[in-house]
């Protein structure tokens, strides 16, 4: 199985929605996905995300199944830093930044969130949150995951599943996907507008180690 997951398009956040590029960079993507070919669309439930899948879904005759558990309001809600300028997320504070390199975070590994400054808030709840509804997902399409990013392969699959969401809930969800630990993920990979990131899950003897084909590619964009 090839799983593609794709960032929404540049958005109006208050009134969830695309703005006028937004809706071209969709787009740009169903372009691109319509040649590429995709078997089955998952969306977050959020309009700006669903935008963003309609083109490819028309293109290719397919519907949308919605993912609540994608929606970033979740992650927004449970793994934000407050700031005298309000709410952000953790890789947007150069504070938080500076102390997901020390030491003292590298070496709590996937448990960062044990750290003092995260320990009391919700950060474990939400990434145990993240982790509990994505193997669901993927058992559903024939992946029992085994734990450090080590999948069964209970039903293999040849087709290609692409997933329309966010950057905040993507940062968390493909890091547990990969097992690469969080404040390395957010902080040295970039999950860019309406970009397009690329999975396979291999059947190596039975078992699938995910490994990444592309990362957040924007080749397809005519318009950024």
């Amino acid at each position: 199985m090839l799983f593609i997951y794709v960032r929404h398009g540049e958005p109006n956040y208050e009134i969830d929605t695309l703005t006028e590029l937004g809706l071209k960079q969709a787009e740009d993507v169903a372009d691109f996905l319509s040649v590429y070919g995709v078997d089955q669309i998952f969306s977050s439930t959020a309009n700006r995300a669903i935008k963003t899948a309609i083109p490819t879904a028309n293109r290719l005759g397919l519907n949308i199944t919605p993912v609540d558990f994608a929606h970033e309001k979740y992650p927004w809600k449970n793994m934000t830093i407050e700031t005298p300028s309000g709410f952000v997320w953790p890789y947007q504070s150069k504070e938080v930044i500076d102390l997901f390199h020390t030491k003292e975070i590298t070496d709590l590994g996937s448990q960062w969130y044990k750290h003092p400054l995260f320990f009391k808030g919700t950060y474990q709840e939400e990434m145990n949150r993240i982790q509990n509804e994505s193997n669901r997902f993927f058992h559903e399409l024939g992946y029992l995951h085994l734990g450090h990013g080590k999948y069964k392969v209970l039903n293999e699959r040849h087709d290609k599943v692409a997933m329309f969401a966010h950057q905040g809930f993507g940062y968390a969800f493909l890091s547990l996907l990969l097992n690469i630990p969080y404040p390395t993920f957010c902080t040295h990979f970039e999950l860019g507008l309406a970009e397009i990131t690329m999975i396979e899950f291999q059947n190596d003897r039975g078992y699938s180690y995910p490994r990444v084909i592309s990362l957040s590619s924007n080749h397809h964009l005519k318009r950024k």
